[in-house]
């Protein structure tokens, strides 16, 4: 466990343990805006993605008693929570996403990465450029737009002018073809 996986396990035990507000407001600096991040590249809307940031850290407060070191580390555990608020929010909504367990979008754990797994990371990351570089002009700038931008479907459409269904199809074959690259390039699951 790196020196900041192990600085966030304790300051995630002092909440826990006293309600320690300091150490509550570092790890709050720290995730908050990585969190909203992730959520927006999942296609969180800015503002949804903002409130489910602002609740994951709630949860954080709430339930840091829960939290098991032996299980995972703090930013493993927090990217879950998010990730799951998504999924939820997805559900309640009816919206069409990305699926933000499929492989291609897992975040490694940096915080507990030893050298074989930076090595994996890198060449997952390196066929997943050759990939998208292979992908039609077309797909890979929405596939952008959504990823990089962290725009919606909906705002995607209205920044090209393209129907919604299309930006949707073009995503979503973007998405077949580049797991289809990834598995012919060897990666079929994050390590």
């Amino acid at each position: 466990m790196s020196s900041l996986a192990q600085q966030h396990a304790v300051l995630l035990a002092a909440v826990a343990e006293r309600r320690d507000r300091e150490a509550f407001a570092e790890l709050f600096d720290y995730y908050a805006p990585r969190i909203n991040g992730y959520l927006q590249r999942l296609g969180a809307e800015r503002s949804s993605a903002e409130e489910m940031a602002q609740d994951v850290m709630v949860t954080l407060w709430r339930k840091a008693e829960l939290f098991d070191a032996t299980k995972s580390s703090v930013a493993t555990w927090l990217y879950r929570i998010a990730r799951n608020r998504r999924i939820d929010a997805a559900r309640r909504n009816r919206i069409d996403f990305v699926d933000p367990s499929d492989y291609i979008f897992d975040i490694a754990d940096e915080n507990n990465a030893d050298s074989d797994s930076l090595i994996d990371a890198q060449s997952r990351d390196d066929v997943l450029r050759r990939q998208m570089s292979d992908l039609p002009k077309e797909q890979l700038e929405l596939v952008r737009l959504a990823f990089y931008e962290g725009l919606s479907h909906s705002e995607i459409a209205e920044k090209t002018g393209l129907p919604l269904g299309t930006v949707k199809s073009r995503i979503r074959l973007a998405f077949t073809r580049l797991r289809r690259g990834l598995e012919a390039g060897g990666v079929t699951e994050a390590t």
